[in-house]
């Protein structure tokens, strides 16, 4: 997946709580020139949309920024936020253009119904998302894991899954991503009690 987002470059006498008040959010790249960094701006609604569409260290952006001039592709890096109003503050991107290989994270979408749950287990994860390094132009935009197969005890660990070619895990391949579990006592005692008292009122 892949956005386009315009920014423009950054006064330099400017404030950032001037800015924001203005509907315009700071921001930074890193990468186009080596170790130098620009600050830039971004209007604050096509920030909100770019946050809809993209995915931190995930989704390529096309980035523009007329009065560099640059345009390349870049990796939404950080996103920053007020503490508690939620409100956005800054945007971070990193440009790829010279990268043979980035750091990226990737979720994971778990698919089917395990066994072990239609069995009564209960399906746990421990992941969401994976660390990895790739190309570019090769970053997955998700890793599906079918776990239809899971029985009750059974556990997927991350050396065990199904990566495209062409990505390396930086996470530890010894870890569980996901597990069927069998129901604590309690757990298993409500539902039974629940099973009786549908059956009492039929």
């Amino acid at each position: 997946m892949e956005v386009t987002v315009e920014c423009q470059k950054r006064p330099e006498d400017s404030k950032p709580r001037a800015l924001r008040r203005s509907g315009i959010i700071p921001a930074v790249l890193y990468g186009h020139t080596g170790t130098e960094s620009v600050s830039l701006t971004i209007e604050a609604k096509v920030a909100e949309t770019l946050l809809k569409e993209a995915n931190v260290n995930n989704t390529l952006v096309q980035l523009k920024v007329p009065d560099l001039p640059w345009e390349g592709k870049a990796l939404l890096r950080e996103v920053q936020t007020h503490p508690w109003k939620n409100e956005l503050y800054h945007l971070s991107f990193f440009s790829v253009a010279s990268q043979d290989t980035i750091d990226v994270v990737v979720p994971l979408q778990f698919l089917g119904e395990a066994v072990g749950v239609k069995q009564g287990g209960i399906l746990e994860t421990e992941l969401t998302e994976l660390a990895m390094q790739c190309a570019p132009s090769q970053i997955p935009e998700s890793i599906d894991i079918d776990v239809s197969g899971m029985e009750i005890g059974s556990s997927l660990h991350i050396h065990e899954l199904v990566l495209p070619e062409g990505v390396a895990l930086l996470d530890d391949p010894d870890r569980t991503v996901v597990k069927i579990i069998t129901p604590s006592v309690g757990a298993a005692e409500t539902v039974e009690e629940s099973e009786e008292a549908t059956a009492e009122q039929v």
